[in-house]
This record gives C-alpha cells, structure tokens and sequence, in this order.
C-alpha cells in the first residue's frame, strides 16, 4: 500500500487547511486509517484516527473540535479538515494506515507503531 499525503502550506492563524491521503496499491488491506503531525525533535503526535466499526472517529484534544477527518472508503482516501489553525499546529503532517482491524477509540492504535503504512508527509505552517 502506497499513500501519497497532499494539501499541506502556509496559512495565517485563523485559518483552514484540508489535507488529501490517496490510498493505492493493497487498499483491501487497509483498516484503519490517521492522521499524526511531528514537530522536530518531538514524537509523532496523533491528531485522529478513523474505522468502519467505530460510531464516530478519534481526535487528539489538542485538535478536537477544530479537525474532522473523513474518509471514502470507494476512493481509498482519508482527509483532514483543519480549521482555527494557531501556530502551534505547525508542523509534518502524516497520513498513515494499518491493516489492522480494531476500534480507534480504545487507545489501540494510539501508537504510530501499530500503522504500516505511512503517507510522505506535507508540511503546514501557520504563520502571519
């Protein structure tokens, strides 16, 4: 499975991003997918995570209420709406999956270790 991670930049504080994940390849094998950011010299964060069986996706609280992650499963992509950026959301920006079933609401994949697969990243700075 190849994920190529889009829609990353520059934008002022206040305002919106959308980021794309295109999923091809193995795409039957894809269960979950989400959405992590890194900022140097600091573990990779994730932001919020999405699954089939879930009633509603994961969000990490520092982007709850701000973020929506969305998903189609007929076109193998996920994307991440980002809106109300401040300058702490700077930051690479990662799509991930994994092949792994399970809910994203129990902390299981809370780990970027538990995703096989990972998007390029894209870069998104907010700054004025």
């Amino acid at each position: 499975v190849q994920l190529q991670a889009s829609g990353g930049g520059l934008v002022q504080p206040g305002g919106s991003l959308r980021l794309s994940c295109i999923a091809s390849g193995a795409t039957s094998d894809v269960e979950v997918m989400g959405w992590f950011r890194q900022v140097a010299d600091k573990p990779r964060e994730r932001l919020s995570c999405i699954w089939r069986g879930d009633k509603v996706p994961y969000y990490a609280d520092s982007v709850k209420g701000r973020f929506t992650i969305s998903r189609d499963y007929a076109k193998y992509t996920a994307s991440l709406q980002m809106n109300s950026l401040n300058s702490d959301d700077t930051a690479v920006y990662y799509c991930a999956a994994s092949r792994f079933g399970s809910s994203c609401l129990n902390g299981t994949h809370s780990s970027a270790g538990l995703y096989d697969y990972w998007g390029q990243g894209t870069l998104v700075t907010v700054s004025s």
